[in-house]
């Protein structure tokens, strides 16, 4: 065991020597903190003698709990490893309720419900307290404020307190009702498991005494993202003991948007804090502007990032005419840098702070050919990850099939994919009617809605179908109809926008999402596909819908048929790049309406933006690329771009600006 720690830097080895009171370990990004943990644990076992199920280890992933085991067995053995509590906030607290739940009125094989059976319990109460057997407005909203009062641990009264607006009446009767139901139907939900865990440790102190008894060390990893009912939990488990280590770093606090509460962290107080700060991921040179960024936060605990490693290459900087020259930009040095350094694809990621920016990098990625050995090849191998590639993105896909029925009525799955998007009052027992009549008698889907609109099917089903649904029906078949003339006459993108503003996608996208975060997302999605639909029409590789909606599809074709999994250039959102490091990082898009991000700015303000920079850059061990646009299409219309406030926060001695079309020394 002394071995070990003598292996540790100081601060490491006073993080896993500090084990009683409060500690808080302020672990910097690459600054080792996962083998911190580990060696703590076993330092606990093998050097005070603590028993190994007196220790709980609280993790957000079952990933990072896996690991740790992992890592926890290596340096004791694999039977105390065994022995030591390593799971996330929600099995945890599983594990309680199987053996607890009684108390509060469930028994122990309750089920847990999944989000869509939430769901379809809010439809079944709003259905009944509005007394309405037809359809309802999208409860998105109510689902939203729902959720948020879970994560902040709020009874139904406790819902906008105050607040006499009919929607926050409706929402707190729904609560309620949820609430009554689910236990009704002895089942929890995922927020469930949190909040009954802590209602159970506070009604029945007796039950809290044995697990706070039994955890006389307790370790909480990522401690920045825990959310109001995580901290109560903390707070109730080591209320005896005392012994509560948490470990995180305030400056990679990015979920604000999801509930964490970065001030869990800030306001640790009574503790011992232990700053880590030597990195081993990164050069200096990266370091330097990582902190020259985020030290422009006032709400954080000071650290400065350092590593012993050669300074490293200055940060490359070059700002491109158009997104399509800066895809091609970036393309072109990631071929050049793999052949002059002997790296591999997996060794590059392009990072981007939302998920419509991956599309001109897919497409270049797909048409780029490059020298292998002595052969060329087509299509450089790429994954998007932690995420769907753009045409495999829902509301990408909704669209697609929209413009697929135009070009094509007798596309059945298109068809059946858009006709209640939005909701038109077309039910599933109409629909299954429909397709049953047309597969019996082997005619199109779409002539059999004309049949039925014109009111001539066989009389057992056209009495059937009720006058909603025949309009409904009506109502489709017209857009798709007009949508074909305005194809025929309009130039693609102004036929798209049409067809958006007539169906009214903004609407099928809030009926679907939640989160208005979510929500702007996918409409970004949706505005790059009609960007994609101009460049097409605009290069002069067709013209028509039918040519552009033949074009994608062959491409993926190709790509996935070229495609190593092993060997592939990582594409990823600021967000999912997070615990990631690669030798080679490009940053894309920085400019001053994508990051930060103008609907984040109003909701988690400019702190928690710069705090998702300052996660990306630190992401690159060797290299860093910082990349953005002179212009950038909205809708298929040429924008002009800013920089990002943030690139003018790095030490200009520290940047090195490039063209963007050549590398020369770059």
């Amino acid at each position: 065991m002394t071995v070990l720690i003598d292996n540790l830097n100081t601060q490491q080895r006073k993080a896993v020597e500090t084990t009683e009171g409060r500690v808080l370990i302020l672990a910097g990004a690459g600054t080792g903190k996962t083998l911190v943990l580990t060696t703590r644990a076993a330092f606990l076992i093998k050097s005070k003698g603590v028993p190994p199920e007196s220790i709980l280890g609280l993790t957000f992933t079952n990933k990072a709990a896996g690991e740790m085991r992992k890592r926890l067995a290596q340096l004791v053995d694999e039977a105390s490893a065994k022995k030591v509590t390593l799971c996330t906030f929600h099995s945890f607290c599983m594990q309680v309720l199987r053996k607890e739940i009684h108390h509060l009125g469930y028994t122990s094989n309750f089920t847990l419900y999944q989000p869509s059976d939430v769901e379809r319990l809010v439809k079944a109460i709003a259905h009944d307290i509005l007394e309405s057997d037809g359809e309802l407005p999208s409860l998105a909203a109510t689902m939203a404020q729902i959720n948020r009062a879970k994560n902040l641990g709020l009874d139904p009264d406790e819902i906008s307190e105050g607040s006499d607006t009919w929607h926050d009446k409706f929402v707190k009767k729904v609560y309620r009702r949820l609430l009554e139901s689910m236990r009704a139907h002895n089942a929890v939900d995922f927020d469930n498991l949190l909040t009954l865990t802590a209602e159970l440790f506070t009604h029945h102190p007796e039950i809290a005494s044995r697990y706070q008894d039994r955890y006389r060390y307790i370790m909480i990893d990522e401690y920045q993202d825990t959310n109001p009912i995580q901290y109560r939990l903390a707070s109730l488990l080591s209320s005896q003991h005392g012994n509560l280590c948490v470990v995180g770093d305030d400056d990679q606090s990015i979920y604000g948007w999801r509930g964490a509460d970065i001030r869990n962290i800030l306001e640790f107080d009574q503790a011992t804090v232990v700053k880590l700060e030597q990195n081993y991921r990164s050069t200096p040179m990266i370091l330097n502007a990582a902190n020259a960024v985020i030290t422009n936060n006032e709400n954080r605990h000071h650290k400065n990032l350092w590593s012993q490693q050669a300074a490293g290459d200055q940060i490359r900087v070059f700002h491109s005419p158009s997104e399509k020259l800066e895809a091609e930009a970036v393309v072109y040095r990631i071929i050049k840098l793999k052949k002059t350094l002997k790296l591999h694809w997996k060794d590059f990621a392009i990072l981007y702070r939302s998920n419509a920016l991956s599309r001109q990098f897919e497409q270049v990625l797909l048409r780029t050919s490059f020298q292998m050995g002595d052969h060329w090849r087509k299509g450089i191998p790429y994954k998007i990850f932690g995420g769907l590639e753009f045409f495999e993105r829902r509301e990408i896909k909704d669209l697609f099939s929209y413009l697929r029925v135009v070009v094509n009525r007798k596309d059945e799955m298109s068809v059946l994919r858009t006709i209640n998007l939005p909701r038109r009052g077309i039910g599933e027992r109409t629909l299954d009617q429909l397709t049953q009549f047309n597969r019996e008698n082997e005619i199109s889907l779409w002539e059999v809605m004309k049949l039925a609109v014109e009111g001539v099917l066989p009389e057992v089903i056209q009495s059937s179908l009720s006058k909603r649904s025949l309009t409904g029906i009506q109502n489709y078949m017209n857009i798709i109809e007009e949508a074909s003339s305005k194809f025929d006459q309009w130039s693609l993108r102004q036929a798209t926008l049409w067809l958006l503003d007539t169906i009214d996608f903004k609407r099928a996208i809030q009926e679907d999402v939640k989160s208005q975060k979510m929500r702007d997302f996918k409409w970004e999605n949706v505005e790059e596909l009609v960007s994609s639909l101009a460049e097409f029409e605009e290069s002069g590789e067709g013209t028509t819908l039918n040519e552009y909606i033949t074009s994608t599809p062959l491409q993926e074709s190709d790509r996935k048929n070229n495609q190593n999994d092993d060997d592939t250039v990582q594409l990823m959102t600021f967000h999912s790049a997070k615990g990631l490091e690669f030798p080679v990082c490009f940053l894309i898009g920085l400019e001053d309406h994508i990051i930060p991000h103008e609907r984040s700015l109003q909701e988690t303000g400019v702190e928690e933006e710069r705090r998702l920079m300052y996660v990306a850059m630190t992401r690159a061990k060797k290299m860093l690329y910082l990349s953005m646009s002179q212009q950038r299409s909205r809708m298929g219309v040429p924008q002009v771009s800013k920089p990002s406030r943030f690139l003018y926060e790095i030490p200009k001695d520290l940047l090195k600006i490039c063209r963007f079309d050549q590398m020369e020394n770059d």
